[in-house]
């Protein structure tokens, strides 16, 4: 499993070579790396997601008896990238929303996990959410 993440990750990273941007794979990469985070195995996460969608409403993946709403961020490395913005979620019918900040390669600098009542308390009045925002949660990785 980990050996198709790494393919996945070189096309994206060829593709962007190539064409200048990467495709629209950091929410795949990111939904795989954060069931990691959270125990399940590759063999759990796939047999999770059977079935499953690409828009599925609020729920990426589910694990014991929880449901997961991943966000992710990843910088282009080029002149001037970073991130300053993170996707806000557009609904609360998750349990757990993970935030994970990668590298130009895909590498996870760091990710953060916040509980849903914590979480609308803390940060739903905000129309944008910044990195330091989700830092606010329990660290991860």
């Amino acid at each position: 499993m980990n050996d198709l993440r790494a393919k996945l990750v070189d096309v994206a990273l060829d593709w962007e070579r190539c064409y200048g941007n990467a495709p629209a794979v950091t929410s795949v990469i990111s939904e795989l790396d954060a069931a990691m985070l959270v125990g399940l195995s590759p063999a759990e996460y796939s047999l999770a997601m059977q079935g499953s969608t690409a828009v599925q409403r609020g729920v990426d993946f589910k694990h014991q008896g929880k449901r997961y709403q991943v966000k992710a961020c990843r910088p282009s490395g080029k002149k001037g990238s970073f991130v300053t913005r993170v996707p806000k979620p557009r609904n609360y019918d998750w349990d757990v929303l993970i935030w994970i900040l990668y590298n130009p390669k895909y590498e996870i600098q760091e990710a953060w996990q916040w509980d849903m009542e914590p979480f609308r308390a803390s940060l739903d009045h905000l129309s944008r959410l910044s990195p330091s925002h989700l830092r606010q949660g329990k660290k991860i990785a």
